[in-house]
């Protein structure tokens, strides 16, 4: 919903309805924050600084989600084209589109899968009526909020209300007298507008079922997408149902297949429902899909038959509970809406599609849209194991059944066949992933699967290298390598194979190959980022890592000098920025601002190094300066709710190191904060004498005792109680201790 501007006072209760607290518009235009000062001054963004999200309809971990579409990069909406890089250019000046899809990719960018499947196009016989089809028409009245999505499609006047089911959507259209009204259906429509970014079926097979309904089975990017649509609201003695091809009605005919279309020979195809309205006449569509038969997809729409009114509350209802399980006290309106619509864009990936995994022929978990492991393994997904174990374990379950079905960890895994799985980002990622899970104690996950698995997997691709020569370029996966070496010698452990994860911890130690006598990386090919932007990762052993760089004073100088400590503020890209300009920024070897991952958790490494003030003043600038509650509120590609979920984690006061049995005490945003682990368990953060400038933290108790480490273990999170920080406005050194390096 877009949002009128924040009250500048601290608001004490978040309100009781959290999800009016989201905005589903933030990040979807480019970043339009107030100029940065201090030390985020001196951040380069080398990416493009526009969140990418959508403001479209769907449920936490949804399979399907609707919006408006304009063909925009890319997601499909929005009216900006591709960019890899500095201002993002426009493409139409004002927002047009030309109808509504289905299955979205939300903050990803150049991701070469973007769906956007089973167009559906209002239109009336005075705007040209079916010959309409694929037309562009200004929108008015956008309005958006957790499983909805409003707006009125001009000069028709037809108003457009969409919302979500577990399978499924459905659309309500209030339309205006007319002789012709009707819905377009169009099945091969996929992809959107740039150069590589269309889908076309490779075959399809759909039919009308009568007037009021039809099925189809078309087949994207390898997969066969079955859907079943039912039509209300036309008059039965009125409507006509027909199929169409290219814009023209195929009179007479009831069903027709394709068989290996290309770009050469692609038609648009589908079909249409139409009939006169009257002034304010309702119409719904309902649309289910399946990815195992026509049969499931029919059943699914069953299964969702539900009224618009009574879909929009359930939907309502999902978000509130999913919302719920993090309620915060304190901070201003905006602060508040930001954190809860970044809660919200960490909750949509990865989709659940229970059931209906179109890779292997038996029931149980499967998920995709890991878009990808590389963006979301930090942050993202070690927060969804943690506020719904349940889920989590399913999510690990699902991966270890891909890994058995494909021969390896994907890095990328979308709706697509296909090897296409990004393996140059990053190696063993998932390792990392299933580490979590172990350490959150994770049920119904059969650890003895998950090792073998793990242990296959690391001497696959990079792995090789990594294990004949003790290294590999580019040198971060040797890093990932070794942190994989590392998680998979703790579950080995914990089942008894003694010889695996004594021969995994051996390895393990690698790491130490990839750096230099300076104390950084050495020279390699990086990807979206230096070897600066990858020499902070929290390591399994930060311990001989700091001593590496020299010892404490050595290693936060080099991290000083990263966050731009007594540098000159940056100029960054702008539209369409030449290599020059690009080379400039990245020569500097600073921070990435949470423009992008690579090097998001840096700022806790001073944590490492007893540097608990300077951690403390870098994650509040990062709060308070790269975020905001305004479309352009987002420095960078939200990549399926990486960047957001950086940001709850950090306003809550803790951040999580992935793989490892370790959060990371930081400065906490808000007064009070309470989250729920699961059904039962919270944990209370209070910050005692917080508010703007009080960054710091002099004290820490947990339940009434003090507590002199700067982390807490999973045990201590999830047995719930009382974390309280006491806040200062002078830096100060509230504890000598450093969380555990394991040598």
């Amino acid at each position: 919903m877009k949002i009128q501007a924040a009250h500048s006072e601290r608001n004490q209760v978040a309100s009781d309805d959290l999800v009016h607290l989201v905005d589903p518009f933030i990040g979807t235009e480019p970043e339009d924050l107030p100029p940065r000062t201090g030390i985020a001054a001196t951040w380069f963004w080398p990416k493009p600084y526009i969140g990418n999200t959508h403001p479209g309809a769907c449920l936490p971990f949804g399979m399907v989600s609707v919006m408006p579409y304009s063909g925009g990069y890319p997601t499909g909406y929005g009216r900006y084209g591709k960019s890899l890089e500095g201002h993002p250019p426009r493409f139409m000046q004002e927002l047009q589109v030309s109808g509504f899809t289905h299955f979205q990719q939300t903050g990803v960018g150049a991701i070469r899968k973007y769906y956007n499947y089973c167009r559906v196009t209002p239109f009336s016989e005075e705007c040209g009526g079916l010959s309409s089809v694929g037309m562009l028409f200004p929108i008015t009245n956008e309005e958006a909020m957790p499983g909805f999505y409003t707006c009125v499609i001009q000069p028709h006047g037809i108003r457009a209300e969409i919302t979500v089911t577990q399978r499924g959507a459905i659309h309500r259209y209030t339309f205006p007298k007319s002789n012709g009204s009707g819905l377009a259906i169009d099945f091969s429509h996929g992809g959107i507008h740039i150069e590589d970014g269309r889908t076309i079926p490779l075959r399809a097979e759909y039919a009308l079922q009568g007037n009021h309904g039809a099925e189809a089975c078309v087949t994207m990017e390898g997969l066969p997408i079955r859907m079943s649509l039912e039509v209300s609201g036309f008059d039965a003695n009125t409507a006509v149902g027909s199929l169409w091809e290219n814009g023209d009605v195929l009179s007479g005919e009831k069903e027709k297949a394709y068989e290996y279309m290309r770009e050469s020979t692609y038609v648009p195809f589908g079909v249409s429902f139409c009939g006169p309205t009257e002034e304010g006449q309702v119409v719904e569509l309902k649309v289910a899909f399946s990815f195992r038969s026509r049969r499931k997809a029919y059943e699914n729409r069953l299964s969702a038959a539900q009224e618009f009114s009574a879909a929009k509350r359930n939907a309502k209802k999902s978000w509130e509970k999913g919302l719920r399980r993090i309620q915060i006290q304190g901070g201003t309106q905006a602060q508040q809406r930001t954190f809860y619509t970044a809660l919200y864009h960490s909750l949509i990936k990865p989709s659940e599609a229970h059931n209906e995994s179109p890779f292997w022929p038996w029931d149980g978990p499967f998920y995709f849209d890991f878009s990808t492991l590389w963006d979301m393994y930090k942050t993202q997904l070690p927060l969804v194991l943690t506020l719904f174990p349940e889920q989590g374990a399913e999510i690990v379950n699902a991966m270890l059944t891909v890994v058995e079905m494909e021969g390896n960890f994907p890095i990328g895994y979308r709706l697509a066949r296909g090897y296409d799985r990004f393996s140059h980002q990053a190696s063993a990622l998932g390792h990392v992933v299933i580490a979590d899970a172990f350490h959150r104690r994770l049920p119904g996950i059969d650890w003895e699967r998950a090792v073998t698995l793990m242990t296959k997997d690391l001497g696959r691709a990079y792995g090789e290298a990594f294990f004949q020569e003790g290294i590999v370029h580019p040198l971060t996966h040797t890093l990932d390598l070794a942190y994989g070496c590392f998680c998979t010698a703790l579950i080995a452990r914990e089942v008894g194979d003694t010889a695996a994860s004594g021969h995994m911890l051996e390895y393990a130690t690698q790491w130490k190959n990839a750096f230099d006598q300076s104390g950084v990386l050495r020279e390699s090919t990086y990807y979206e980022g230096s070897r600066y932007n990858y020499s902070f990762r929290l390591l399994h052993d930060m311990a001989s890592r700091i001593k590496l760089a020299g010892g404490d004073a050595s290693f936060v100088k080099i991290l000083d000098t990263f966050f731009g400590y007594d540098a000159a503020a940056v100029q960054q890209p702008g539209v369409f920025p030449c290599r020059e300009e690009m080379v400039k920024g990245e020569s500097l070897g600073r921070f990435e601002g949470l423009n992008n991952e690579p090097d998001m958790e840096s700022p806790y490494a001073y944590i490492y190094a007893g540097r608990h003030d300077r951690a403390c003043e870098v994650i509040r600038a990062g709060l308070t300066q790269c975020y905001g509650d305004t479309p352009g509120g987002m420095v960078g590609n939200d990549d399926s709710g990486g960047m957001s979920s950086w940001y709850v984690w950090s306003a809550l006061g803790i951040f999580p190191v992935a793989g490892q049995d370790v959060f990371l005490l930081g400065s906490p945003l808000f007064d009070r904060a309470k989250i729920q682990f699961g059904r039962s368990c919270s944990l209370v953060i209070e910050a005692v004498g917080g508010g703007d400038g009080r960054q710091y933290v002099q004290a820490v108790s947990l339940n009434g005792v003090q507590h002199q480490r700067p982390y807490l273990c999973w045990e201590e999170m999830a047995s719930g109680g009382i974390l309280s920080f006491e806040m200062t406005s002078t830096p100060t050194i509230w504890t000598q201790e450093r969380p555990p390096s394991h040598s």
